[in-house]
């Protein structure tokens, strides 16, 4: 087993280093898990660290997911059978920029529900997730003949709350479920004593400055490891912000030190993958960020795989210090498939009550209410007057078009300024639609409980207006959308076209010439996009396609001026 002697790490009694490299399988699809974790251990690295996401396992109170993106003892079964040494981090919460840090949705549901804390509620909630997910892994444990040597059992708890209580009902929720691994904390250097417990390790994160950041660890407990969990070597990226990347000169240095001090490392990211689908995280500090789909994070291998100059340096510096084995490593070229045409469209409000059902209330629910996890909430009403009038926006989360008798009048966002918007209602009946987009849950700090859709009921022309329709796109069935009349031609609409394929190889689909919505390739969410960059391209692993016709649809929110789409051999993110 892994265990402490004093500031030691060993393993069956002898000293060790981990050399570790976050892989997050959700991110990756399974067909790739192999080259991402050969790569890791071409490296020079001995060990892959994931985290395991809740809202990907327990998508809905009570069904559980373990298949494709989400076969995690399929992961640590492939790392183990590679030769590599596993750190799961299960907690409940995982932060990763993932969405709402890897909590399920459903829990706002319950408006009276405190999250990460020794709310009565919640911690059921913890409590039924692990009797499903912790048996699943604990016959993995290296003390059992497995490849999992530590288990983490909060994340980054010092930036969000002091329950030591909730803290020790974590420890003890994997001890009493078979765990008997080596557990740990990680905080930030600041934040060591508040994320702690003093029976578990204390591990670290950190980008710079690691002697500083070891003493503050060893200030708080003496002769202890050094482990820096998460050394960042990039960052992630906003929209409507700037693509980061980080010097892989700095890095190698950065990593020299440590080495040098003898301390453990985890490279955060090694190779950082994709927030396919809806799963993109948010901050939300002055104002609302939402996380772009590419996770690339300038890692040391790019989003699709491909070994980069820092991967090289990162190397050279582990040789210095160990023995790393020379593995023979393809990286398939991606390819160029060209131009597309969408040849046909359909209008989102041909499919409500067609497709997505209609549910009555008196006032608006938020999505959560709804059932609804990810997607589009369509929200409609007929207003009991006429005239100009004022609607407070503030309630609305995240960005919304607002239709007044058919027409478009209206755009506002989330972190819009002016949250009072007056609209004119000119007709002797007038019917107000408000389609919403959920941009992405926020994954840490203070506002971390973010409710989507219309979250309360709405102030409208000094009174609240009732008797409301709502629809839940939760874009999870596009097959439906075959045989669907174009009716109606207002924005948002689906756009099909389809792509022919000999040989099928890593692509990147431009979104050039459209505003902001989803792109779909045989039904699978590949992630949003925004005009707004920094993203330009999306990235279409080579498993997603097949032999022959491939079908693409584009969900487009706000508009276009082309009816083509191309599938380029580069990935764009700005």
């Amino acid at each position: 087993m892994l265990k402490t002697n004093g500031n030691q790490f060993t393993l069956d009694g002898k000293p060790v280093q981990i050399l570790s490299g976050a892989v997050h399988y959700f991110r990756v699809v399974p067909e790739y898990w192999e080259d991402r974790l050969l790569k890791l251990k071409a490296c020079g690295l001995n060990t892959v660290e994931t985290y395991l996401p809740w809202n990907l396992h327990e998508p809905r109170k009570g069904e559980f997911q373990f298949s494709h993106m989400a076969d995690v003892e399929a992961f640590v079964e492939l790392a183990g059978k590679l030769g590599l040494y596993v750190i799961l981090r299960p907690s409940p919460y995982i932060c990763a920029e993932w969405e709402f840090g890897g909590l399920p949705a459903w829990l706002l549901k319950d408006k009276n529900i405190e999250l990460r804390c020794s709310n009565e509620t919640f911690m059921k909630h913890v409590s039924d997730y692990y009797d499903e997910l912790i048996p699943r892994l604990a016959s993995y444990q290296y003390s059992l003949g497995g490849p999992v040597i530590a288990f983490q059992i909060e994340n980054e708890y010092g930036s969000y709350g002091n329950d030591k209580q909730y803290l020790s009902f974590l420890r003890n929720a994997l001890i009493d479920r078979g765990i008997t691994s080596l557990l740990f904390t990680s905080d930030g250097p600041e934040m060591v004593e508040a994320g702690s417990l003093p029976d578990v390790v204390t591990t670290v994160n950190f980008g710079s400055k690691p002697i500083e950041a070891f003493e503050r660890v060893e200030q708080f407990k003496a002769n202890h490891p050094k482990m820096c969990m998460e050394f960042w070597i990039g960052w992630f990226d906003h929209w409507d912000g700037k693509h980061h990347t980080r010097d892989g000169v700095d890095v190698a240095d950065t990593l020299r030190q440590m080495l040098k001090s003898g301390a453990s490392i985890n490279f955060y990211m090694f190779h950082g993958g994709t927030n396919f689908g809806c799963m993109n995280g948010a901050n939300h500090y002055e104002q609302y960020t939402p996380t772009i789909t590419s996770y690339d994070y300038d890692a040391l291998l790019t989003e699709s795989g491909e070994i980069t100059e820092k991967y090289r340096l990162v190397q050279q510096v582990i040789k210095e210090f160990v023995e790393v084995p020379e593995l023979e490593i393809d990286q398939p070229p991606a390819y160029e498939y060209g131009q597309v045409k969408m040849e046909e469209v359909c209008s989102l409000f041909d499919t409500l009550g067609a497709i997505y059902e209609k549910r009555v209330h008196a006032y608006p629910l938020s999505m959560e209410q709804l059932g609804q996890n990810y997607g589009i909430t369509v929200y409609k009403t007929v207003l009991p007057f006429s005239g100009t009038f004022e609607i407070d926006t503030t309630p609305i989360r995240d960005r919304a078009f607002f239709y007044l008798n058919g027409k478009l009048v209206k755009v506002i966002y989330r972190n819009d300024k002016e949250k009072n918007i007056q609209l004119k209602a000119d007709q002797e009946v007038n019917v107000l639609e408000i389609v919403v987009e959920n941009m992405g849950r926020v994954n840490y700090g203070k506002n971390l409980k973010d409710s989507k859709g219309i979250i309360s009921p709405l102030w409208i022309n000094n009174q609240f207006v009732f008797d409301w329709e709502m629809y839940s796109v939760e874009l999870n069935d596009l097959m439906a959308l075959n045989g669907i009349a174009n009716e109606d031609s207002r924005y948002p609409k689906f756009f099909r076209g389809l792509v022919q394929v000999e040989t099928c190889m890593d692509t990147f689909i431009s979104t050039e010439g459209w505003q902001k919505g989803f792109v779909f390739i045989n039904g699978f969410n590949l992630g949003r996009y925004w005009e707004k960059g920094p993203q330009k391209t999306l990235y279409v692993p080579a498993p997603c396609l097949k032999e022959g016709e491939n079908e693409i649809i584009i969900l487009e929110l706000e508009g276009n001026d082309t009816e083509m789409i191309r599938l380029n051999k580069q990935a764009d993110l700005g």
